[in-house]
């Protein structure tokens, strides 16, 4: 496997409250610029004040302005390529699933797969469609006992 397949999960240093402020606002105005023009260009500010100015593609700007967001949040951030595919323990890991439960998945035809010799590889865009379709599950039965709580009386 080469290096640049590899999944990275990042998870941003600490920040301070301005640091979170300073991401919130650069976050804005990236897509301010993006919403209003075909902005291809930014300009960085050292702490001497020299303006290096840097051409960077409208989409790496989206993404940039994506990354900030979810900095300023103090979630993780993960990068992997679309095309990268799992093994049933790398899914499991994503999944926050033990690996059996990957296995018994995949054998009651819920997680797409294809075989590699005798190995079980996961297109990295199918295991984002079953874990958002489990999590739209998972949302759809806590309605449902919310639901049977207020039907019952046993709201809190």
């Amino acid at each position: 496997m080469r290096t640049v397949d590899r999944i990275r999960e990042v998870t941003p240093p600490p920040m301070t409250e301005p640091e979170m402020e300073m991401a919130r606002v650069a976050q804005r105005c990236i897509m301010e610029a993006l919403d209003h023009s075909r902005a291809a260009e930014i300009t960085v500010t050292t702490d001497k004040g020299e303006l290096p100015s840097v051409r960077v593609p409208p989409a790496a700007l989206k993404l940039i302005g994506q990354l900030l967001g979810a900095m300023s949040e103090g979630r993780s951030i993960l990068l992997s390529p679309a095309n990268r595919e799992f093994s049933t323990v790398e899914a499991a890991n994503f999944l926050n699933v033990s690996r059996p439960f990957v296995i018994k998945e995949i054998e009651a035809g819920r997680l797409r797969h294809r075989m590699v010799g005798t190995h079980r590889r996961i297109a990295f865009e199918d295991l984002i469609a079953y874990r958002d379709d489990m999590r739209g599950k998972q949302a759809a039965a806590l309605d449902r006992m919310a639901d049977d709580a207020r039907d019952l009386g046993l709201e809190y």
